[in-house]
């Protein structure tokens, strides 16, 4: 793995988790924040070890559906009602 890890990316990946948010806004999930979206994305790169790289994260930033989302909004909102 490089030496770069996804936190170092966050900020240039900064538009396309804006632009994200302002898509699901847009559709109507207003709630719905840019750290939310990071916090998914960066997740499910990990458990798929996915390769640290800009465009790789971006990619599945830009990729997310509303779906896989709401999904892992769900799952988070179990782990920590059981806590």
């Amino acid at each position: 793995m490089n030496a770069t890890s996804f936190e170092e990316l966050q900020d240039q990946v900064e538009p396309a988790l804006k632009s994200k948010t302002e898509e699901f806004h847009f559709l109507g999930y207003e709630s719905v924040t840019s750290k939310e979206i990071w916090d998914c994305v960066i997740q499910k790169a990990q458990k798929k070890k996915v390769e640290v790289r800009l465009h790789v994260l971006v990619g599945l930033i830009l990729n997310l559906s509303l779906t896989d989302f709401m999904n892992w909004l769900t799952l988070e909102a179990y782990k920590r009602d059981v806590k």
